[in-house]
């Protein structure tokens, strides 16, 4: 024939901690240890094994693959117009080549992986550069210049 059992939580009403000693003691979650698995602990041995049992290795260490970014490649531009304004500071560094009228130019070698078409160009250029614009192509060419990657 089954009890009629009081429950725990009826009985302590009008205790005030319920059992739990002084006021402070049940408060937060600290007081458990945090959430979840926190707590378990890596270095200390506190519950290691119940967690070897339960989860395993797995859960010590790095899993999975994390993909790499991606390397994106900056430009580095001239105008037409700055590139010849420093023509004989170039040549001075012998950085540029003259070749009797026409400026031999590697691009690479100054740091710029491009030719923008800003400006005028009154000397004719040969350039070494793997990007340019249309418009900086049409005023080398125009001027007596080539381009080339």
């Amino acid at each position: 024939m089954p009890i009629n059992k009081q429950k725990k939580a009826v009985r302590y009403r009008g205790s005030h901690t319920h059992g739990g000693g002084a006021k402070k003691k049940r408060r937060g979650s600290g007081n458990r240890g945090g959430f979840g698995m926190a707590g378990t602990g890596k270095r200390a041995g506190q519950k290691k094994p119940s967690i070897l049992t339960t989860v395993g290795n797995a859960y010590y260490g790095k899993s999975g693959f994390h993909r790499p970014k991606k390397v994106v490649k900056k430009i580095h531009a001239i105008n037409v117009f700055d590139l010849e304004k420093k023509l004989d500071f170039y040549v001075a560094k012998n950085l540029v080549k003259k070749d009797r009228d026409k400026y031999i130019i590697d691009l690479s070698d100054l740091g710029y992986n491009k030719v923008l078409g800003a400006g005028l160009v009154t000397k004719a250029l040969d350039i070494k550069v793997s990007l340019f614009s249309k418009r900086a192509k049409e005023k080398i060419e125009k001027a007596g210049g080539s381009l080339s990657n």
